[in-house]
């Protein structure tokens, strides 16, 4: 190691640094045309063979051709990560959107505190109330 100067050990960093993100890449693809609900089987063969046979063309003409539409399905399946996650936190609150009367007020039977601070966040967020109009109501709610 003597004989190894500090800008190969840089150099080689960046090569390895550059290698794994193109893995990452690799992967990125690969997983986006199995998940392409718009191509037909023959269409995933298709580009799956080109990026495994011809690896820096196949991901540049996939980028090219297909990357619009890659980051639709990233934002897409993101959205319904957390639509899913917020249904299983309102599952595991004990309500569901919609339930209890419209009259009913904080603390009614069929309502819970969750919807009653989702009701606050949203008129916080419209700018129907200020936010200390927003912390004392919640304070209000939690005690």
């Amino acid at each position: 190691m003597d004989n190894y100067p500090l800008l190969n050990i840089f150099w080689t960093m960046l090569e390895l640094f550059l290698w794994i993100l193109w893995f990452f890449l690799l992967f990125k693809i690969i997983t986006d045309i199995f998940r392409s609900q718009d191509m037909g089987g023959w269409a995933k063969a298709g580009w799956l063979i080109l990026v495994i046979l011809l690896p820096l063309i196949g991901v540049l003409v996939y980028v090219i051709a297909r990357g619009r539409s890659m980051g639709e399905r990233d934002i897409a399946q993101a959205q319904k990560a957390d639509a899913a996650f917020k249904a299983y936190i309102r599952d595991a609150a004990g309500s569901a959107p919609g339930e209890g009367a419209a009259g009913e007020g904080p603390g009614a039977p069929g309502r819970s505190h969750v919807d009653d601070l989702a009701k606050l966040a949203d008129l916080k967020a419209g700018g129907a109330i200020s936010e200390e109009e927003y912390q004392k109501a919640k304070d209000k709610l939690l005690v």
